[in-house]
């Protein structure tokens, strides 16, 4: 990267369909083996620590992750949407960077005290000063990913992130069991992102120095900064419930919540936000092609169909599963789990929306859902916390159906989709989940299991077989779609 001017390309056009494809198999299928080590780690974990433990880490993760909207992700954005970039485009991204992450490193240091004083727990503010350190490692993850998703290269991704998530699982192990306790939650980040941040500087072979001259950056910094003030009102949106919470709560009763909360949105949370990656680079690639509304349209039926089983066979089997994975002390989290899980399809549908507006130009739309949602949550939370963990997980299932509509109501005439069309999407997976459900409660009302282990594979293998007899029945088309993927990938390969 030596000459300045010299434009650095993108994916092409041509054969994007089979990029996507690729795209898609790899980060997906790196996520699942990823977060297959990551779970075995965190349920290992789990049944270690405390739920005290994990309320002090919810209060902190307050903190870090309103700073954390600041780490410049829409900058480098910018450089996977335009059509062509420089390296002194490059430059000018990494610059901005360095300069962010320092600046809240900072900022966060000297804010620990404060958030102490808040949360009254002074472990709160020496947790925070050790958890800056994250920040130093954004800019050699952020930039690097942007620059391999720009050419759709999600292979090396893949292999640096099981890479890196490998690290955290074994430092989170060798913490819990040395008695770390609630720093166990602090030093297994660290390690996890540490090795992502060397190993995708490595994998994108970026070797430029930062420049702190902006000139010329305006379309960047317009973009990035559209896209931090959506970001900001997401943090308040999700993070409101964690802020109020911590003063009402207790942090054991805090600690039941996220807890149930991080059950509730592994697929929403670890899942969905790298799809969307594939997306947002797909999305900006068919600009003007007309396309978007389809690719849409299939993204939410082969999502929904994976998802829905999961979020349905969740709150169905809640009880089991808590006993079983985390253990008896967390027994008080059943009814949160379950009321979450229920919530999670419309989290998921709602932000589907944000790579396609996104990417088409329209950032406008992610902020005004974003500013939408950053009134509607915190007051249901406001509303609600005299209910405790459970009055906080009913905000969830009563307030964001709400989000999701109006997301949708402003989100569609830019895709270029309806509501009919976004109707038959969602229908035939709601149907073989919601069958699914059924049958899944009638068989664990008929046969009692008294071992909570024997009951979960009992309803789960009731459950996974059902659904995918329903699929067949009412969705063959979707699950037509899904298996013409697969093939694709293994045509793609040959």
């Amino acid at each position: 990267m030596n000459d300045m001017t010299t434009p650095i390309e993108a994916a092409a056009p041509d054969g994007l369909g089979s990029r996507v494809v690729k795209a898609v198999m790899w980060r997906s299928g790196s996520q699942i083996i990823a977060q297959i080590s990551m779970w075995a780690s965190t349920f290992f974990v789990i049944r270690l620590l405390n739920p005290s433990d994990y309320g002090l880490f919810a209060m902190t993760q307050s903190v870090l992750v309103l700073l954390s909207l600041l780490n410049g992700g829409g900058f480098a954005g910018a450089l996977v949407r335009a059509e062509t970039i420089t390296t002194k485009d490059v430059r000018q991204v990494f610059g901005l960077l360095v300069a962010l992450n320092v600046g809240i490193a900072l900022l966060q240091i000297a804010a620990a005290p404060l958030a102490a004083s808040y949360f009254k727990h002074p472990l709160v503010g020496e947790l925070l000063v050790v958890q800056s350190l994250l920040y130093l490692a954004n800019p050699f993850i952020v930039l690097p990913s942007a620059l391999l998703a720009r050419s759709m290269d999600f292979h090396r991704q893949a292999k640096v992130n099981l890479l890196a998530a490998a690290a955290g699982a074994l430092t989170s192990i060798l913490c819990a069991l040395s008695g770390f306790g609630v720093w166990t939650l602090v030093f297994a980040p660290l390690a996890l992102v540490w090795t992502r941040a060397i190993g995708m500087t490595v994998a994108a072979r970026l070797l430029v120095w930062p420049s702190f001259h902006l000139a010329g950056a305006g379309a960047t910094v317009r973009f990035g900064g559209a896209m931090l003030l959506s970001a900001f009102l997401w943090l308040i949106q999700t993070q409101a419930d964690v802020f109020i919470g911590g003063r009402a709560l207790d942090p054991h009763h805090l600690g039941l919540y996220t807890t149930s909360l991080f059950l509730a949105q592994i697929l929403t949370a670890k899942f969905i936000p790298p799809l969307n990656e594939v997306a947002f680079t797909a999305y900006a690639r068919l600009q003007g092609r007309g396309e978007a509304a389809y690719a849409f349209e299939k993204s939410v039926r082969i999502i929904m169909m994976v998802s829905l089983p999961f979020y349905f066979g969740l709150a169905t089997t809640a009880a089991p599963f808590v006993q079983t994975m985390l253990g008896p002390k967390w027994i008080e989290a059943v009814p949160i789990v379950a009321i979450l899980a229920l919530a999670m399809p419309f989290v998921t549908l709602q932000i589907l929306f944000t790579p396609a507006t996104t990417a088409l130009g329209h950032i406008r739309i992610q902020v005004i859902s974003s500013a939408a949602g950053a009134v509607i949550m915190p007051l249901g939370f406001l509303l609600t916390v005299r209910g405790g963990a459970t009055g906080l997980a009913w905000t969830w299932l009563t307030a964001f159906p709400i989000l999701a509509a109006f997301t949708a109501w402003i989100a569609m005439p830019i895709i270029g989709t309806s509501a009919a069309a976004l109707a038959r999407a969602v229908t035939p997976p709601l149907l073989a989940a919601t069958g699914m459900a059924i049958v899944v409660e009638l068989v664990d009302h008929l046969i009692a299991v008294q071992s909570p282990a024997l009951r979960l594979a009992l309803l789960v293998g009731t459950g996974g077989i059902t659904y995918a007899v329903l699929a067949l029945l009412v969705a063959r088309p979707v699950v037509a779609e899904i298996i013409a993927l697969f093939r694709s990938e293994r045509l793609a390969r040959a």
